[in-house]
Formats: C-alpha cells, structure tokens, sequence
C-alpha cells in the first residue's frame, strides 16, 4: 500500500485517538455536572441544531472534495471551485437559519430550550467559513489533526473550568459552539497560501445543481435516519431522561464510528482520484485495505462495548440515573461494524462512481422504516424503557441497510470484505469474545480488588485489565494467522 496513503491512516488515528481521550474526559464529566434531565434536554435541543446545519450544507462537502480532488494541482482551477462553494455555501447557511428560526418561534416545546438552539446555532455563522473539504481534497491530515488537537485540548479545559452545576449548561454550549468559530478562523488563515480569494474566471454553479439536489436529498434523509432517535424520544419521554439514558449508550459506539469515518476521510479523495484515473487495481487494492483496517479496528471494539457495557456506561454518566443506558450500547453495539461498512461503500464505491442516488434511495426506505419501527418499538413493545426499544428498532434497520448496500456493490465489495482474512480477523476476536466474557461474568476479575476500591475506580480498574488483555491475546493471534494488517508492519521492517 502506498506509503502517503499508511502515513495518513497513522496521523488520522493518532489525530482521533487523542481526541477519543479528551472526550472520555469531558464527556463523563458534563454528565454528571449538568444531571440526566438538563443533558437530556440539551441533546435533544443538539440535534434540532443538527438538522439544519446539515440543511445548511446541501450537500456540499461532498461534492466539493471531488470536484477539488480533479483540480488540486491547478491554483487557478482550484481557487475558482472553492470560490463558487463558498458562495453556494453561504446563500445555503442564511435561508437554513432563517428556517430554523421560524420553526423555533412555532413549537412551544423548541421555544421553551431556545437559549440553547441558539447558542448552538453560532455552528450556522462558522460553518460557511470552514473550508473543510479542500482540506480534505489536498489530504492535509497533519494540519487538521494538530489543530483539532489543540482546539478540543482548550475546550475540554474550559468545560471542566468553565461548567459546575446545571445552570452552566448554556456556557457548556457556548464552549461547544465556540469549536467551530476557533477552527474556521484558523482554516482561512492557513488557506491563503493554497487558493486565492480573488475571482479570475466566472463560476459555472449550473454544473452543480443536478448532483447537489442528490447530495442534499441524501444529506437530509441521512440526518434524520442517525438522529431520528433522539428526536424521537425527545417527543415519547417529555422529561428527557431517555433521551439522556440513549446518549449515554450510544456514546461509546460514537467514538468508534468516528474514528472510521475519519479515516474514511484519508481514503475518499484518493479512492475518487483512482476512479478518475480508472485504475481499477489499485482502486480494488485500497478498498481492501480500508475494510481490513475498518475490520480490525471495529471488531474487537463490539466485544469490548457487548461485554463491559455496565462498566463502561457507569465510567461515563456515574452511578446515578441513566438507567438502561448499558442495553442500549449493547443493542447499538453492532451499528458499529453496520454504519461503519455501508459509509466506505458510499464514501469510496458509490460517491466516486456517481451513484449516490442508489444510497440516497437505500437510506430513505431505512430511514422510514426506522421511524415506523422506533415509534412501535418505543410506544408499545418497550413502553415503559422507550431508549431500549428504539436502540433495538435502530440495530434491525441498520443491519438490513447494510445488506443491501453490499448487493448493490457486489462486484467491488466482494473481494474486499468476503476473504480468508476476514475470516482471521473473526476467528480472533471469537477468542478475545471468550476470555472477556470469562473475566466478565464467569469469573469477574472486579472482585480481587472490589472491596478496596470504589465502584467508579473498580470499573475503571476492570475495563483496562480485560482491555489489556484482549489486545495482546487479540495481536498475538493475528500474528500466528499472519492477518494482513498486522503482518505488513513486519514485512515493511523486514524489507528496509
């Protein structure tokens, strides 16, 4: 595999695996400070804010990094697109405030969290400004992972500082929305050298219309099916405290899936550089390599989450309210390898190939689906536990979307994902899946120490033990069964 494309990979991880840290930090910690009810009302008001941003960009993002990706090595070419997005994205931002706005003064149960929606919608001002994709486009990964370092390092310090009670939830906010407005004004600075900001050449936007009307239908269909959860239960629990409980569950399996889809970033300019060029070796080359990284990263991570689910959730929210927040990570645990497997297919199959209307299409009988079976799932089957019924509605669907987005990428997909390496990758983590559970529930370890230790330090204790353990027993297998990932870091020794 080329080396730019394994360097990438490693700044990537290292960029969301500090950030994966610094999370675990704040995260826990807001949890506790603002109390189930006041968070809960705060995501929920989040993902109202959510939704318009992703209104705000219709699409864009995507089609800008592979328009980019055609002219990166032209400056004039390349100024001209990031001119003619940056137009489109500001008319875009302005009429999806504006949207917004009206629908907060409309519905009582918004207006009555509007300081929150607001605070949150500083997103709208800075988000325009971001220039996100052509970062994405040039594969700058070391600028974009040093500077989300130090930006999330500065908030998490300002959040434990800052947030001490629940009436600190609208600084909490602030902070958060504050993330955007330091990252865009560092992006712009640092794009002065890259493209110009002055107009040469006329902007031809008819060129975009067409596949903009399918990345913003996209776009749309694809928030509401990752937060109509949410909002769902924003409606079914009128205190909030599931929707709190739901965050909680789902927020280990958040760090997961955003560490692909992160790495996904590293590979989609490429993957769309490789269709361009038609070289379909190569192109098959490094799906296989992005599925086999996707494989041993995701895997081991749903034994872990199935298995110290308790541990985990306590570690997070504390050992007061939350509850079913643990069977709720354990339902949503598999949406890891689902969500994570059908976001490289449409990242680095169907986007590059122009056939986003096909998953626009998939996602839309998902995301219907879904709501039809949350809301049946929520009101009657698990009326009295709403998150947990959802979170199982959420698995099923996921699972069928999956399905169907390999049938309609066989012929790429096949040899990437159905191989004796595959096969590996399971067989081990089949093994770590055995030992976890016996330190877990057959012989819990937790009980050597239980008594000299808190439950919150137990837990902690516990989860790095067996975490430990898994990852040696985890890499010596693969290393005896010569898996690809972890045998090409030998044969690159061997070779120097």
């Amino acid at each position: 595999m080329n080396n730019n494309i394994r360097v990438n990979v490693i700044i990537n991880l290292i960029r969301t695996v500090a950030l994966t840290i610094l999370s675990f930090i704040t995260f826990p910690y807001v949890c506790r400070v603002l109390g189930d009810d006041v968070f809960g009302a705060y995501t929920w008001a989040n993902t109202f804010v959510y939704y318009f941003l992703i209104l705000a960009k219709i699409g864009i993002p995507n089609l800008a990094i592979r328009e980019c990706v055609k002219v990166r090595d032209n400056k004039e070419l390349l100024s001209n697109k990031a001119q003619a997005f940056f137009i489109l994205q500001g008319i875009a931002t302005s009429l999806s405030f504006g949207l917004m706005c009206i629908f907060v003064f409309s519905v009582p149960q918004l207006f009555d969290v509007k300081g929150i929606i607001f605070l949150l919608s500083l997103n709208f001002i800075t988000g325009a400004f971001s220039f996100e994709w052509i970062f994405i486009a040039l594969e700058k990964q070391v600028y974009m992972s040093i500077r989300s370092i130090l930006v999330l390092t500065l908030s998490a310090i300002l959040i434990i500082v800052l947030v001490k009670n629940p009436d600190d939830v609208y600084i909490y906010a602030l902070i958060t929305a504050g993330l955007t407005l330091i990252i865009s004004i560092a992006n712009v600075i640092y794009l002065k050298g890259k493209i110009s900001f002055l107009k040469t050449m006329p902007y031809n936007f008819k060129q975009y219309f067409k596949p903009l009307l399918t990345l913003f239908s996209l776009s749309m269909v694809l928030a509401l099916y990752n937060q109509s959860d949410t909002f769902i239960l924003g409606f079914l629990d009128t205190n909030k405290t599931a929707v709190a409980s739901y965050s909680v569950g789902i927020k280990g399996i958040d760090i997961i899936i955003a560490i692909i889809a992160n790495l996904s970033t590293v590979f989609i300019p490429r993957a769309a550089h490789l269709y361009i060029q038609e070289d379909k070796s190569y192109f098959r080359r490094l799906l296989k390599y992005s599925i086999n990284i996707c494989l041993f990263i995701v895997l081991p991570a749903i034994v872990t989450m199935s298995t110290l689910s308790n541990q985990i959730c306590t570690l997070i929210a504390g050992e007061q309210g939350y509850d079913g927040a643990d069977i709720v990570l354990i339902s949503l645990s598999f949406m890891m390898l689902t969500y994570s497997i059908g976001d490289i297919i449409y990242g680095q199959i169907l986007l590059p190939a122009k056939k986003e209307k096909y998953y626009l299409f998939s996602v839309l009988i998902a995301t219907l689906l879904n709501i039809g079976c949350s809301l049946i799932f929520g009101l009657f089957i698990f009326k009295d536990s709403p998150h947990i019924g959802v979170a199982i509605s959420t698995m099923i669907i996921d699972a069928l979307l999956l399905f169907a987005l390999i049938a309609m990428s066989f012929d790429w997909i096949k040899k990437a994902l159905f191989n004796i390496n595959t096969l590996k990758l399971f067989i081990a983590n089949a093994i770590i899946c055995v030992v976890s559970i016996l330190l877990v529930i057959v012989f819990p370890i937790e009980n050597l120490y239980a008594e000299q230790l808190s439950i919150t330090n137990s837990y902690m204790l516990t989860l790095a033990v067996i975490v430990a353990i898994d990852a040696i027993i985890y890499l010596l297998t693969l290393f005896f069964l010569k898996e690809d990932l972890v045998m090409s870091f030998f044969k690159k020794k061997t070779a120097n």
